[in-house]
């Protein structure tokens, strides 16, 4: 069966910044597809953000590139395997230098939370109870 890709393309301040401070969080580069205007943070199999710096990023569009320290332009978020888990990615983010935001959505059966990377992009990490999901 075919498995759908999500390729996310971010406009970045510093390519070298973002991949050091994605690779801390745990994922990885692929390399390949990287190069100075750009870096290709690989989350899972099948979700892959492409960093790009502005001018890079602008090859792609006509639209005016937002700042996304002051404006939201989009609000990702990833699952987690635990509660545990996404507390975890919470202080990787802040150790590698982002900003947790203060809004803890604690609804039981679903445990989320989120931060700001370097160049202000939302990052949200969500658990949810498998057994809520299924029924």
């Amino acid at each position: 069966m075919y498995q759908q890709m999500i390729f996310v393309n971010l406009a970045v301040n510093d390519v070298a910044a973002s991949e050091k401070f994605f690779t801390e969080l745990g994922y990885s580069i692929n390399s390949q597809f990287s190069s100075p205007d750009n870096t290709c943070v690989v989350i899972s199999d099948t979700i892959i953000a492409m960093l790009l710096n502005k001018q890079r990023y602008s090859d792609f569009t006509k639209k005016e590139i937002v700042d996304s320290t002051r404006s939201s332009e989009v609000l990702l978020c990833l699952s987690a395997e635990s509660r545990e888990k996404v507390d975890e990615m919470i202080n990787k983010a802040v150790a590698a230098g982002g900003t947790a935001n203060d809004d803890v959505q604690d609804q039981g059966f679903m445990y989320g939370r989120s931060f700001d990377d370097l160049d202000g992009h939302s990052w949200e990490i969500v658990w949810m109870d498998p057994a809520a999901v299924q029924g």
